[in-house]
């Protein structure tokens, strides 16, 4: 039977054809995957499990139970002082992905174009088409990565809808600045252009980098959708439960996509979710320092092999590896790597053009395996 048109142009992403790829070997070590090994907090656990035995497990407001939504609005008053109504301006999705997903889909028409700094998560650009959209990817200053605000400016066309910004950024681990905020905010507003914030990564932070939202830039309110997970911040990946929060018609339109797709987030993972958002953060701050241990092991670890270097990321669990000297794509590497040192990490290019260069590492294994895959790789640069 033949397939859409559009199901057609939506392909398997590398990431998972390198995890598929990795389960055929013995004793492989997979940094695919943003999936934390730290488990999900035991108070979490338990509120969903006291959830499921009280029988909360049955339909809710497609919307997202009232008490979660407001505890997601009080969360974003305490970071940015800027008040949201959890009637009208929050929803609870299937994940972030959930909401990224209603969020494109209620915005953009055939056609339309939704701009995308690169590098940036592949998903993305897939959302857009599934939408009828045109992804335009807009390269970064290599020097770090960091947005170039002037070739987003070049971007725009009369067609531009929508533009799509993740800080701190998976693959780089690059933090925009105020002042690349402020000068997205400039774009947007003259070209009256919603920005959607993908802030999953915001709690996961190293050294002294700070975190800014853009709804803290002046009149930005009104044209951002933040969109968030519990996801990474909890380890809760198989949970499910994202939210968005913004102008009130988006958030109605999603609402009414998602009864005809999901209907709504599971009963039970959203009481998980309250007694994450309303418990101690204690377990976050530790996720933290590990994860910036075995930032410091890798960084350390990939500069010392010949061929191999890396910038040492501000945020994420992901380290970008420039592989450029070895002479080969993303790709090969990354495959190479894989079946001859049984090591699994993502090509570059999964993130666009911009990234054939470089293979990511994900910082979701122990100290012990991560130590191990280093050592590996460069046991396997030293074999070319």
């Amino acid at each position: 039977m033949q397939v859409s048109n559009i199901a057609n142009e939506i392909h398997p992403s590398l990431t998972r054809r390198l995890f598929d790829k990795a389960k055929e070997y013995d004793n492989v070590i997979d940094l695919t995957l943003g999936d934390p090994d730290y488990p999900t907090p035991p108070e979490v656990c338990e509120a969903g499990c006291k959830a499921i035995r009280e029988g909360k497990t049955k339909y809710t407001a497609n919307a997202g139970l009232l008490e979660l939504r407001t505890a997601v609005a009080e969360k974003v008053k305490n970071e940015t002082g800027i008040e949201y109504d959890p009637s009208k301006n929050v929803i609870i999705t299937v994940g972030a992905m959930g909401a990224l997903y209603l969020l494109i889909k209620s915005y953009i028409n055939e056609g339309d174009e939704v701009l995308i700094p690169a590098p940036y998560w592949i998903n993305y650009g897939q959302m857009v088409t599934m939408s009828g959209g045109v992804p335009v990817a807009v390269s970064s200053d290599k020097e770090g990565f960091a947005l170039s605000t002037e070739l987003l400016e070049k971007a725009v066309t009369p067609r531009t809808r929508m533009m799509i910004i993740n800080t701190p950024c998976n693959p780089t681990g690059e933090v925009y600045t105020k002042e690349s905020l402020e000068a997205i905010a400039k774009i947007a507003k003259k070209n009256t252009l919603l920005v959607v914030a993908d802030e999953a990564y915001s709690c996961i932070l190293f050294d002294d980098a700070k975190f800014t939202s853009i709804i803290d830039i002046p009149g930005m309110r009104d044209l951002t959708i933040l969109v968030n997970s519990f996801s990474k911040r909890y380890s809760m990946t198989g949970w499910r439960v994202g939210y968005a929060v913004g102008d009130e018609n988006i958030i109605s339109a999603m609402t009414r996509f998602q009864e005809n797709v999901a209907s709504c987030c599971p009963q039970s993972s959203q009481y998980a979710a309250i007694a994450a958002l309303r418990g101690s953060q204690d377990s976050v701050d530790e996720m933290v320092k590990g994860y910036q241990r075995r930032r410091d092991m890798v960084v350390e670890g990939i500069n010392k092999i010949d061929k191999l270097s890396c910038r040492k990321p501000q945020g994420t669990f992901y380290v970008f590896v420039d592989i450029s000297k070895t002479g080969m794509n993303s790709s090969d590497f990354s495959f190479d790597l894989l079946d001859k040192a049984q090591v699994a990490v993502v090509p570059g290019i999964t993130y666009g053009e911009d990234g054939d260069s470089y293979v990511r590492i994900a910082l979701t294994r122990n100290d012990e395996e991560i130590r191990e895959a280093i050592y590996r790789m460069g046991k396997y640069i030293n074999s070319l």
